[in-house]
């Protein structure tokens, strides 16, 4: 018989190259760069994405305080958490968790975005957020990228 044959190339933890990102959060809006860094984290960019494996990006994302909100949302969307004792929900609203620890805000958007399984568990460990410019990870030389030349 004389047809190709084409095999489906899975990729495996051996065989997964991951780089290192530095995304820009000034000026940006938080859904739309939580969105695209899940696809970094997840791999979704790459032509060799396979989804059971941790197949993205290690991401650095920094200048979390200068992140915008669109409409009401500062004072509208809430973040509600339970103690675990009768009467125990509480809420913050996003100027409160914001005036905490503005990188909570990207982290919780980023990781509501991966899957909520032990592969999503794992692909959470592949980010790390900074208020500011300045980052733990030079050794690492993370490449910067722009999220706007990304589909």
């Amino acid at each position: 018989m004389n047809t190709l044959s084409y095999k489906t190339v899975s990729a495996n933890k051996n065989t997964v190259n991951k780089e290192w990102v530095v995304v820009d959060a000034d000026g940006q809006s938080l859904g739309r760069l939580a969105s695209k860094v899940a696809k970094l984290i997840r791999g979704k960019y790459k032509p060799n994405y396979t989804p059971h494996v941790d197949c993205g990006d290690n991401v650095v994302i920094i200048n979390a305080e200068k992140i915008n909100l669109t409409g009401n949302k500062w004072a509208d969307k809430t973040y509600i958490r339970h103690t675990g004792y009768p009467g125990g929900q509480r809420s913050l609203t996003a100027t409160e968790m914001f005036a905490k620890d503005p990188a909570r805000l990207i982290e919780k958007a980023v990781k509501g975005m991966l899957p909520k399984n032990r592969l999503g568990s794992a692909l959470f460990k592949n980010l790390y957020v900074y208020a500011g410019t300045e980052h733990g990870q030079e050794a690492q030389k993370p490449k910067a990228i722009n999220l706007n030349d990304l589909k």
